[in-house]
């Protein structure tokens, strides 16, 4: 079993507090949301959570150890990270970037394996790219790039998967068929996935569990329908909202409102 202790952690950056006092753990399998408004330390906790940053005090511990005590390379081979943002300006082809995944465990200069190779293929074929192996990345859209991008995470072989603002720059459609495959993986894999989002409706659908950050600080934790309350994303998000059961998937999803005609906004 693989999972993520989050111990009192604090990160400040030119001395002004980003993160104070974060405590909570990730367990194994789960889709958990990190969730607040655009400058409350989202992406700096998850940062920390892959040793891309170094808090001020307090620790992640992987199993039983502190990430500060392994090496970059070590930490790749359990969490992978998926960057806000999925440019890629030099004229790889899918596979080559894909294959970029398995770099944690060559030692220098020594090229893919074939079994390196065939984590790639099935890396491939899981985000459902094969038959785009040999285009080169400039040339697709941003959401066939964001399945090159989950595929080259996936060849790491990892237990958990950090996305920051996942479907950030994709259309609907794309968000949906992104997620969607996230999600299956997780259950069928079980892959531990940690979302920095800021949207509400999809975290509502996608998520096992919330983290709600506030002024720096964890305001709310829990299952997502005892998260997602009208009191809180009204303190957290400044927005009048509600959730709704689905009876006949029994999952929530969220109602957002006009605060001025209190109409209810789709999403």
């Amino acid at each position: 079993m693989v999972n993520l202790k989050i111990k009192d952690l604090s990160f400040n950056y030119r001395n002004k507090p980003v993160i104070e006092g974060i405590d909570f753990e990730i367990e194994e399998g789960e889709v958990i949301g990190i969730l607040g408004p655009n400058g409350c330390g989202k992406t700096t906790l998850l940062r920390n959570l892959n040793k891309n940053l170094s808090p001020k005090s307090g620790c992640v511990m992987l199993e039983r150890t502190d990430l500060k005590d392994m090496e970059k390379k070590e930490i790749a081979k359990v969490i992978a990270s998926i960057p806000q943002s999925n440019e890629i300006k030099f004229a790889f082809s899918v596979r080559e970037i894909v294959a970029m995944g398995r770099m944690p465990f060559q030692e220098f200069l020594q090229g893919e394996s074939r079994r390196d190779m065939e984590i790639v293929e099935d890396a491939m074929e899981k985000t459902g790219i094969s038959h785009m192996a040999d285009r080169y990345v400039s040339t697709m859209s941003g959401g066939e790039r964001q399945k090159v991008i989950i595929a080259r995470a996936l060849a790491q072989t990892p237990k958990i998967l950090l996305m920051d603002e996942p479907t950030l720059h994709l259309d609907i459609s794309a968000q949906f068929d992104v997620l969607n495959m996230v999600h299956k993986l997780s259950r069928e894999q079980r892959l531990t996935v940690v979302i920095v989002s800021h949207d509400l409706p999809m975290a509502a659908r996608y998520c096992d569990r919330i983290v709600m950050i506030h002024n720096h600080k964890v305001h709310a934790i829990g299952k997502t329908e005892d998260v997602l309350t009208k009191d809180n994303m009204k303190v957290v998000f400044g927005v009048e909202a509600d959730t709704v059961r689905d009876p006949d998937t029994g999952k929530i999803f969220v109602r957002l409102f006009d605060s001025c005609t209190n109409s209810e906004k789709r999403t």
